[in-house]
């Protein structure tokens, strides 16, 4: 159909959107108190058609703009670029306006369904890349279908929900290609999610690190199932916090002989403790990195981590070396768990299986790596324990007490 212009020189449509917004700048600032619940709910629907509809329009407003390169007269490099100048839009919701118009250019099922209001824009958005991602050799009239049937399934269903029936659509309406066509992309997204594989860490210099990874999504359930669960274990309530903490556990956690050997050593990371700390003295100590740590931390390390502890006598003399005296052994560890079912922190309950172990007289105190001297500590309570804030007591019941320094 060949578009006409007014008697007054105007394209309809250009006058049709003048008028609508001269009526809505007549009501939009009207008192709304004389409108009943069932009379809101129902505009409120209607609003939202009408904002599909003003989008399907926009989109044919904008691709058209395109076809006669609008740019042109501003020396804008291209029809976005121009877009987001003159509506003082970012490029990127610019760009992504003029995509979505060129998809649906070439979706006319999800375009007269979007132009009815029977489609949110979030939706059509959806349905449009589904329907971009399907194979080059796919039937044009499965294409149609496919439109078809998400346009239909979004009548019950939002735009999450339309992302996973998307991604599946050829197994809804051509299933004997969509499970040759699935394998094939699921191929080919693991292998560019393999080529993809990246980790970035910055230390910021004030003892923290900040990281960046892109991994397989296989891979991330699997991290996102353990650490969690660790999270669950061991606080009340899962949060990034949390997660965080689970995180740093899990690393400490890998057991240190099933790390690759390079020249006949693990890749294990090793802290000097001098002997002075593990007696009390505040006095900083320093991973083989160089990394700085706290006496509390190297303390609560030299009792029960993945990394090896070196404590050295006041002439930097090796005194012992990793967990023949100082860390408690997996038996042990099993026992301990058995005697003691929860964390021995007062009024804490948290399962053996969560905590670690803590030597409730000090090794170098006389202390003995052995079930009578051990205690569990949840990480929480056993971090407290190598405070310096705070004073231990060791209760007759078995129990812990910790009280903050005056």
């Amino acid at each position: 159909m060949t578009a006409k212009a007014t008697p007054h020189g105007r394209h309809r449509i250009s006058r049709a959107v003048a008028e609508i917004r001269a009526r809505l700048s007549e009501v939009g600032e009207l008192p709304l108190w004389s409108m009943p619940a069932p009379e809101a709910a129902e505009t409120l629907t209607e609003i939202a058609k009408l904002e599909s509809q003003v989008a399907a329009l926009k989109l044919r407003v904008a691709k058209h703009a395109q076809t006669q390169k609008v740019e042109a007269a501003s020396g804008a490099t291209s029809t976005a670029a121009w877009l987001a100048v003159a509506t003082h839009a970012t490029r990127r919701e610019a760009g992504r306006t003029l995509r979505l118009a060129e998809h649906l250019a070439t979706m006319p099922v999800v375009a007269q369904a979007l132009g009815r209001g029977d489609l949110l824009l979030e939706q059509a958005e959806v349905i449009a890349r589904a329907i971009a991602k399907l194979p080059d050799d796919v039937d044009a009239e499965i294409r149609v279908q496919a439109q078809a049937k998400l346009v239909e399934l979004a009548r019950h269903h939002d735009a999450k929900d339309l992302t996973v029936f998307g991604n599946r659509i050829l197994d809804i309406v051509c299933p004997e290609v969509g499970e040759a066509a699935e394998a094939e992309a699921l191929a080919r997204e693991e292998r560019e999610a393999e080529k993809a594989c990246k980790l970035t860490m910055l230390d910021d210099g004030e003892g923290r690190t900040y990281g960046r990874f892109v991994i397989p999504t296989m891979h991330a359930e699997a991290l996102r199932k353990a650490l969690f669960a660790h999270a669950a274990l061991t606080h009340e309530k899962v949060t990034s916090q949390t997660l965080g903490q689970a995180f740093c556990d899990y690393i400490l956690r890998y057991p240190a002989d099933r790390l690759p050997q390079r020249g006949g050593v693990n890749a294990t990371v090793v802290v000097t403790i001098p002997l002075a700390v593990l007696e009390g003295h505040l006095a900083a100590c320093e991973l083989d990195t160089g990394t700085r740590l706290s006496p509390g931390a190297a303390r609560r390390l030299a009792c029960e981590a993945g990394l090896i502890p070196a404590v050295l006598d006041g002439q930097s003399q090796v005194l012992d070396l990793g967990r023949t005296r100082l860390l408690f052994t997996t038996p042990q560890r099993t026992a301990l768990g058995l005697q003691q079912t929860t964390c021995r922190s007062e009024g804490c309950d948290r399962p053996a299986s969560t905590c670690e172990a803590h030597h409730r007289v000090r090794w170098t105190d006389g202390g003995r790596t052995d079930l009578k001297d051990g205690v569990l500590l949840c990480p929480s309570h056993h971090q407290r324990a190598h405070d310096p804030a705070y004073n231990t007591t060791h209760l007759p019941t078995g129990k812990v007490q910790f009280h903050r320094r005056t």
